[in-house]
């Protein structure tokens, strides 16, 4: 199978610039490509995984790849998908959260290949003595008004309710499309890929090295933007993006957003997010449709990504965690994890628990109404600390029940918990 094809077969294809025969050619030989993301928050969301692992199949096909940083376009935002303005961010926030994605994209592309290494690239490096005047005058007087405002992007925020795009986002794109100049001259970079919604983006890059470069060869691809089957964008849950970092996202809750994945995404996902060869997902599609019941595809997916995201021992985390709600054992868990998993679960917050009796505490913490319910809850084996039974209705909390001082979680029954937090 050709690469183009390969990529077609995983979901990763939208539109091109170029007609998808002469795509498929280019494809055959190696390219240099780059993908740019913009630093608006210190750490990347599984909404960029697409891109991500769409990167790094052209790098295991042999193809040369740069990651763009983007420290200077980030200080404007980009306009493209939004309908208000971003938020601007302060110089000290933009460098922390340029770091914090160059060690994100060190997880998945081999920046230290010893044939074939990808590039990591901030482009603040050739925008910080680019003064304003030489600018416009040498890079500007290359774009013309009219084809910048037909741009989808600009179009949909100048028809929004807020009928507002300032002078500053409009620009993004020809400090998008030099970027792509700047690496074409530089790094011999002939394609960019990006979302769909960074057609606009991608073609002012390959018009302006048409203009500066008559006759040179450069191309745009861009990857469709991923939604589940009820058309919700990719990446959100209840409105809060799922991001890689586990302080920003729970392993836990990371593991679990990929095993919540809806039987009609399950495939789709694993072609987009993983490396398992079609032989093994056509097992996992026939195990979905004989038994839809055992989640199996949901399950690879969930552990696949978790394990590229997290590292192994970041999916044995989540698979104990995962355990626990189903009565397994809290050993090795943090007080981090306990809040991931209990994070749907009542709570309450109490004072030094520890020597206090278990009757008074699960009392006092509302978890149960009346100390003598508690009493019949012990005696009949119901009551559960850290998913171990208490027996003795007498007992009390000991130091080593506090998960790391700070939790700890109650059971009543098999699946009513309560987390108790100790202040």
């Amino acid at each position: 199978m050709k690469f183009f094809d390969f990529l077609k077969s995983r979901h990763l294809v939208d539109t091109c610039t170029c007609d998808e025969a002469k795509m498929a050619e280019l494809l055959e030989k190696p390219q240099t490509v780059y993908v740019g993301f913009d630093p608006t928050a210190s750490c990347l969301q599984a909404g960029n995984y697409v891109a991500i692992q769409t990167l790094a199949q052209f790098q295991r096909a042999g193809h040369k790849v740069i990651a763009l940083v983007g420290g200077a376009t980030g200080m404007i935002g980009d306009p493209s998908g939004r309908s208000t303005e971003r938020n601007f961010l302060s110089v000290e926030e933009l460098q922390r959260n340029v770091e914090g994605i160059k060690e994100n994209l060190s997880r998945f592309l081999d920046f230290n290949h010893p044939t074939n290494p990808a590039i990591l690239l901030n482009n603040y490096d050739w925008y910080k003595d680019y003064s304003v005047l030489p600018f416009l005058r040498e890079v500007g007087t290359l774009f013309r008004m009219k084809p910048m405002l037909a741009k989808d992007s600009v179009q949909k925020r100048l028809n929004a309710e807020t009928n507002s795009m300032t002078f500053t986002e409009f620009t993004y794109q020809i400090l998008q499309g030099y970027d792509f100049y700047y690496l074409n001259k530089h790094y011999g970079c002939t394609m960019q890929v990006g979302g769909a919604d960074q057609w606009g983006n991608i073609t002012a890059g390959t018009d302006l090295i048409h203009r500066l470069n008559p006759g040179s060869e450069c191309h745009g691809l861009t990857i469709p933007l991923v939604c589940d089957a009820n058309g919700q964008k990719f990446g959100k849950s209840a409105g809060n993006a799922i991001f890689l970092n586990a302080d920003k996202t729970s392993v836990y809750a990371f593991y679990q957003f990929f095993l919540r994945t809806l039987d009609a995404d399950a495939i789709r996902y694993l072609r987009i997010f993983t490396f398992l060869d079609e032989d093994r997902i056509a097992e996992l599609e026939a195990s979905l449709k004989e038994h839809p019941e055992l989640r199996e595809p949901q399950r690879v997916l969930a552990e696949e990504l978790t394990r590229a995201v997290h590292g192994e021992a970041g999916l044995e985390s989540a698979k104990k965690a995962s355990a626990v709600l189903f009565g397994g054992s809290l050993e090795g868990l943090t007080a981090t994890d306990l809040e991931g998993i209990a994070a749907d679960v009542p709570s309450a917050t109490l004072e030094a628990v520890a020597g206090q009796p278990v009757m008074d505490v699960v009392t006092a913490c509302g978890f149960v109404k009346s100390k003598s319910e508690a009493r019949r809850l012990i005696q009949g084996g119901g009551l559960s600390i850290n998913n171990i039974k208490v027996t003795d209705v007498n007992a009390v909390v000991a130091d080593e029940q506090l998960i790391e001082g700070k939790v700890v979680l109650l059971r009543q029954g098999k699946k009513n918990y309560f987390l108790l937090r100790v202040q």
